[in-house]
């Protein structure tokens, strides 16, 4: 369970809160950067094969994670804007309350940042740039982006701080 006075007695301060919010502009920047590139450089649905198990493409995800709902009609890209809003200004109130939290924090910091990089794509153009494309053999995993996986690395991180600090049931925040 967390501990709901963690930002009141942490030591941190306000200071840390803006740091997890750095971070987050850090993951946009990086994403939209990474999006720009792929844009200037590529068409849609063009492929440049890196390894025998990676290529770049550009493709276009009008839905949300591996597509889904992408053919409802453009009512998901509302939907799916909404959402991310609503997520982010979440988001932005647990970093200030647990902002002393630094496993957790940077999840939450992850999480934003990937969400706001795909937020800006979905009001820019009406879908999120993708352009990662692993395969095996004929098999390939849906194409993502940067923000995509700092949201897997922040829920990978969140899980792990749900683990930390149980000893025997109990937490011991």
């Amino acid at each position: 369970m967390r501990n709901d006075n963690a930002s009141s007695t942490s030591p941190i301060g306000r200071g840390s809160y803006i740091r997890w919010l750095t971070l987050s502009l850090v993951v946009v920047i990086l994403d939209q950067l990474s999006k720009a590139a792929i844009n200037s450089n590529f068409v849609y649905g063009e492929s440049l094969a890196i390894t025998p198990f990676f290529n770049l493409v550009l493709a276009h995800n009008s839905g949300a994670a591996f597509s889904f709902l992408s053919d409802a009609g453009g009512v998901q890209r509302w939907i799916f804007t909404v959402i991310a809003i609503v997520a982010s200004v979440w988001i932005v109130w647990l970093l200030r309350k647990h902002q002393g939290e630094k496993l957790f924090s940077f999840a939450l910091a992850f999480i934003l940042g990937g969400a706001l990089g795909n937020l800006i794509d979905r009001i820019a153009y009406g879908y999120v740039v993708d352009f990662l494309d692993f395969y095996w053999g004929s098999y390939h995993f849906a194409a993502f982006n940067l923000a995509d996986s700092a949201i897997t690395c922040g829920a990978a991180s969140l899980i792990l701080d749900s683990f930390k600090g149980k000893q025997h049931g109990t937490v011991t925040r």
